[in-house]
Parts: structure tokens; C-alpha cells; sequence
């Protein structure tokens, strides 16, 4: 008897981990389909981030309820406990960048309404960035890859760069240009949109620390110094 229990809490947690990364999958094709709005200019595209970003916010539920079940039905101890927390964690997590792609994609509807300030170079860059490290932080908490895990929590180092430069090339824009308002108005889109690119790098360096919770049993998030560097 108590085997085939443990044989079904584990067949649960294997089916709660896979829903987790499907949603995974629908975040990071949210964040990819906000900047095709916004690099394509594309308003369909807008709208389907936003339906998107609805049936997300259902399944983050979907995915806390099941680990709340498990967590009430099972009281499992040490690593699972570990597991589970760290599942409600990166839920959180997977719905906040969502939130960042649904203010990308909003930000993209207002620019296209207006001519192109400037060609998008930095800003796409930066969202390769976040995306990949996004892609990564799942790759390592599917894989329990404390090393990819660190690789993460670099790079969103290199993003709050791309942010301040972005941000220092934007005042220029505004500074220098005679045309103040309707300029000021499309620099400050911009620089939103490389702000909510940035917070997608903080959640996915989130889930990278969860991770290391998840594997290790270690907390390594307020920490002063660079935990990826341990």
C-alpha cells in the first residue's frame, strides 16, 4: 500500500512538473510574440498577447492549486517539500514575466500609431537576452543544473546594462529634439519597454535561485554578493 502511494505522489509531481514547463513554453512564446508586435509593428499580434496573457493567468492558478493539493494530501518532507515549494515559486514567477510581455505588447500598441523613432536595435538584443535566459532558468530547473542555473543569474547583469544605455541614448533623443512632445512620448514607450524587459531577466534569475533552493537545499536570493560566482 505504501508503495503504490509513493508511486502515485511521484507520478503527480512528474505530471505537475510537466504542466509547470507547458507553461513555461506559453510564457516564452509571449515574450517572443510582444516583440514581433513591436518590431513587426503588428496590432494582431498585440491582441494575441493579450488573450495569451489571460489564459496564462488561469493556468498559474491551475498549476498553485495542484501543488497545494499535493502539499495537503501528502505532507511530503525534505526534497520533495523543497520541490514543491520551489514549483510555487517559479509559478509565481512564469505569471509575473507574463505580465511583462502583456506591458510589452501594450507599449508596442502605442508605438504603432506613431512613426518609428529611431531603427530597434538595442531593444531586440536585449530581448534575445531575456529570453534565453528565461529558456535557461526552466532548462536547469527541469535538468536540477545548478551550473545553468548560475549562467542565469550572470546575464541579468548584462541586461541591466543594455537598460542604461538604452536609457542614457533615449534622453539624448529627447534633449535634442525640437519636436519635444510627440519625441518625448516615443522615448518614453522605449525605455518602459527595456525596463519590463529587464524585470523579465530579474524573474527568470528568480527561478534560477529557486533552483539552487530546489537542488541544494541553499537560499541564495538577497544575497549581497554574486551567488553565481559561489
Amino acid at each position: 500500500m505504501v508503495v503504490m502511494l509513493e508511486r502515485k505522489f511521484d507520478q503527480q509531481l512528474d505530471d505537475l512538473k510537466t504542466e509547470l514547463l507547458a507553461m513555461g513554453g506559453a510564457v516564452e512564446k509571449s515574450v517572443e510574440q510582444a516583440l514581433y508586435a513591436l518590431v513587426e509593428r503588428d496590432d494582431q499580434t498585440v491582441n494575441d498577447v493579450l488573450k495569451g496573457g489571460v489564459e496564462i493567468d488561469e493556468w498559474e492558478i491551475q498549476v498553485e492549486e495542484q501543488t497545494l493539493t499535493l502539499l495537503a494530501t501528502h505532507a511530503p518532507v525534505a526534497k520533495d517539500l523543497r520541490l514543491l515549494t520551489t514549483v510555487l515559486k517559479i509559478n509565481d514567477d512564469l505569471e509575473r514575466i507574463n505580465d511583462q510581455s502583456v506591458n510589452i505588447a501594450q507599449r508596442a500598441a502605442v508605438l504603432n500609431k506613431m512613426p518609428l523613432l529611431k531603427p530597434l536595435i538595442d531593444i531586440p538584443g536585449m530581448a534575445d537576452i531575456a529570453r534565453g535566459m528565461v529558456r535557461d532558468a526552466l532548462d536547469a530547473f527541469v535538468r536540477n543544473d545548478v551550473n545553468l542555473a548560475r549562467i542565469v543569474g550572470e546575464k541579468d547583469e548584462k541586461l541591466d546594462d543594455f537598460r542604461d544605455r538604452i536609457f542614457r541614448e533615449l534622453v539624448v533623443f529627447m534633449t535634442d529634439s525640437k519636436d519635444q512632445v510627440d519625441v518625448v512620448d516615443r522615448a518614453i514607450q522605449l525605455i518602459l519597454i527595456s525596463r519590463h524587459l529587464e524585470r523579465i531577466g530579474d524573474h527568470a534569475s528568480n527561478i534560477a535561485e529557486n533552483v539552487v533552493y530546489a537542488v541544494e537545499g541553499r537560499i541564495v536570493r538577497h544575497k549581497k554578493e554574486k551567488w553565481w560566482m559561489e
